[in-house]
């Protein structure tokens, strides 16, 4: 999966729901790896910071916020939501002001105009937080776990125990389509009793009734509603806006109960420090001691002596020199030595191998076959050969893998054959 950003910018104008200060934001197109930068243009227009756990310094309730150099930008909880949701991850904000705009209250209007702006995808491999072990905050009657996972989900059950807001639950699996349709466009809400509460801390001062839904018997002020539990939506649309504060699309379970943004942010710092360090990327060129770091094969049954234009997840090409001194040839045709075709069927396979566990996610698992097909040997391989096998990927999910390989001899074919793996935890 390669990363994405936007084709074209795009510009939103508004108030912000706590400053009640007008503001105007324009989202641009940014480089590969780049991740979410904010900008504060008023203060330092040269100035870009990434939206991450580092540097977040919300001490307020009821919002999500960042240092940018001598400044903040507060609730930016909803533009980041759709950049997770949309799957863009790559994008500098500008911003002339100190808080995100409420606009309607949800996620509906960024979302929308990031569409129309256009996504473009880019030539690097998208990076992912893979979940291996559960991770939870747990404070009272307030909870956040994720769980290891093969996709994205989120799971939430709103009780505030109040006769204003009766309990709501929704589970969903996370992805462009589903936000956009079930997540993007609920509002932001608080109960009445609320409402007047943070009036009177300095809360809310561009927030009414059109941009905030605000209960009271369970419904909304001069407001309807779009969605029944429009209410437990918005908390799922501010988790995901808060977890993409770990700079990664994330692979897990998430389950919360009454979690809010300060028991989200807690969630990713500890993901975060729970998280091993990234892999080092591997280099183009691999020697034996570094392809035996990858896959488990060891003498006499490894049949890869070096790997070059190694590319984790996509192809790579690799070399075995076929000596008298393999020990197959002790009783494979004997008088008429020949490299078992089996075998160089199984060295392109390693090389599959090689490819497939290269990836981070995959590193220090194992790869078993589960078919080959399509196999054709074509010319015997004899002592003093030099076999080139170019293997490339086809088809590749979270556990499985499809590879075609070609063995050559000079520029002579002398086999081929399509690889299937799965890919599985060491035990």
């Amino acid at each position: 999966m390669k990363q994405r950003t936007l084709k074209n910018q795009a510009v939103f104008e508004g108030t912000g729901l706590h400053t009640g200060r007008k503001v105007t934001v324009c989202v641009r197109p940014a480089s590969e790896n780049a991740g979410i930068l904010f900008c504060r243009v008023d203060l330092a227009p040269d100035l870009k910071v990434k939206a991450s756990i580092e540097s977040v310094c919300s001490d307020e309730m009821r919002q999500t916020a960042i240092l940018v150099g001598t400044g903040r930008v507060r609730t930016i909880e909803h533009l980041m939501a759709s950049f997770h949701g949309l799957g863009i991850d790559n994008a500098l904000v500008e911003i002339d002001g100190e808080e995100v705009p409420g606009m309607d209250g949800s996620a509906l209007e960024f979302t929308k105009s990031m569409i129309a702006a256009g996504l473009e995808e880019q030539n690097a491999e998208r990076q992912f937080l893979v979940v291996k072990t559960p991770v939870y905050i747990d404070q009272g009657d307030q909870s956040i776990v994720i769980l290891p996972a093969d996709s994205f989900s989120i799971s939430y059950m709103l009780n505030y125990r109040d006769a204003d807001l009766l309990d709501q639950y929704l589970s969903l699996p996370i992805m462009p389509e589903i936000f956009e349709r079930e997540l993007a466009s609920a509002r932001t809400f608080c109960l009445k009793k609320e409402a007047e509460l943070l009036l009177s801390q300095g809360f809310g001062k561009g927030a009414n009734p059109s941009n905030t839904l605000i209960f009271e018997k369970n419904k909304p002020l001069q407001n309807t509603l779009r969605f029944e539990n429009e209410a437990c939506r918005h908390k799922m649309m501010d988790i995901l806006g808060d977890l993409f504060l770990c700079g990664k699309f994330i692979r897990g379970h998430v389950i919360a109960s009454r979690s809010g943004h300060a028991l989200n942010v807690e969630l990713v710092r500890k993901l975060m420090m729970n998280t091993p360090p990234e892999p080092k990327p591997l280099s183009k060129t691999l020697n034996v001691e570094e392809i035996q770091k990858i896959i488990p094969h060891r003498y006499p049954f490894l049949f890869v002596d070096r790997i070059e234009n190694f590319e984790p997840g996509t192809r790579a090409t690799g070399f075995k020199q076929v000596t008298m001194n393999d020990y197959f040839f002790q009783g494979h045709f004997p008088g008429h030595p020949v490299m078992p075709g089996v075998l160089i069927v199984e060295a392109m396979a390693q090389v599959g191998g090689v490819i497939m566990l290269g990836e981070p996610e995959n590193r220090g698992k194992i790869a078993y076959f589960m078919s080959v097909d399509a196999v054709k040997w074509r010319s015997p391989v004899l002592p003093g050969d030099t076999l080139r096998m170019e293997v490339e990927v086809l088809k590749k999910r979270a556990k499985f893998g499809q590879c075609a390989g070609k063995a050559y001899v000079g520029d002579k074919l002398v086999c081929e054959a399509d690889v299937k793996f799965a890919v599985v935890d060491r035990e």
